[in-house]
């Protein structure tokens, strides 16, 4: 089988996951995003399959693209990466699937937004329509710093920060829920507990184990599925009243703080699910 490996730079989980392929005795190329040349009128196909691990989703976007059109299967797929990467997607991905989500506008101009803001109620959230690790996400609790946040983006911001994705903010129990789905199974789930409202391990979150059996397991099993399956990271955010919301949809998950703290062989079924997805 010829595998290919594409990503930016080698982190804790590219090595778990390079080990874990080297321990099957299944050889590799690593293509480097930041050195690879892709002729697109080159035909040949290179590899039977690919796994996606570039931390930039616009290399992601492209190298997928160019890839699949040369009929080599990536994990993740285009599709799925172009959704999951664009927090406006997945929620449209999520709503057409009947998933339970946070109430969500989205508004072009800085007058529409603060009038979806108003209409979801103080206090909201809101978030670049791209972009990781809780970075730029803001709650919004009054007029005065919706008023001075949106003019910030609409001067400073690119194109993409002129897109104004707003949610209702879900009190929620100090902590959130992000499950590991590889094909149409829940493999594990760890709770993400901080003092902060935003509880992202790279934002300081403390990791402890989830059970997945039963409505975690299950709803992100039908996120996955909402957004074009393969292998994602489901955040889930509890209410207050018992009900569980799917909060994204991540396409290139880290891992690392995951394995001990639910004793599943993360990068191993990782591996196992490219693997067959090559022998397709």
């Amino acid at each position: 089988m010829r595998l290919g490996i594409i990503c930016s730079r080698i982190r804790v989980e590219e090595k778990l996951l390079f080990a874990a392929f080297e321990a099957r005795g299944v050889a590799f190329e690593r293509l480097d995003d930041g050195d690879v040349v892709f002729d697109i009128h080159d035909r040949e196909v290179p590899f039977d399959v690919v796994l996606e691990r570039s931390i930039s989703f616009g290399r992601s976007l492209y190298a997928l693209k160019l890839l699949e059109d040369r009929s080599v299967r990536c994990v993740n797929c285009y599709d799925v990466v172009a959704t999951c990467g664009d927090k406006l997607l997945t929620s449209a991905a999520l709503e057409r699937a009947g998933v339970p989500q946070p109430r969500t506008m989205a508004a072009f101009t800085p007058e529409a937004a603060l009038r979806a803001i108003e209409m979801l109620g103080y206090p909201v959230v809101l978030k670049p329509v791209v972009g990781s690790w809780g970075r730029l996400v803001s709650r919004i609790n009054d007029r005065d710093a919706a008023e001075a946040l949106v003019e910030h983006l609409d001067v400073l911001g690119s194109w993409q920060q002129h897109i104004f994705y707003v949610q209702e903010h879900v009190a929620k129990p100090g902590r959130d829920i992000r499950a590991f789905v590889v094909g149409d199974e829940t493999i594990c789930a760890i709770y993400r507990t901080s003092e902060h409202w935003i509880t992202n391990t790279a934002r300081g979150g403390r990791a402890s184990n989830c059970p997945v059996d039963g409505p975690v397991g299950d709803l992100a099993v039908r996120a996955a599925r909402a957004v074009g399956g393969g292998i994602v990271a489901v955040d889930l955010l509890e209410t207050l009243d018992g009900r569980l919301l799917v909060n994204e949809v991540n396409h290139t998950m880290e891992f690392r703080n995951s394995i001990d703290t639910t004793g599943v062989d993360i990068p191993g079924r990782i591996v196992d699910y490219v693997l067959a997805v090559g022998r397709q």
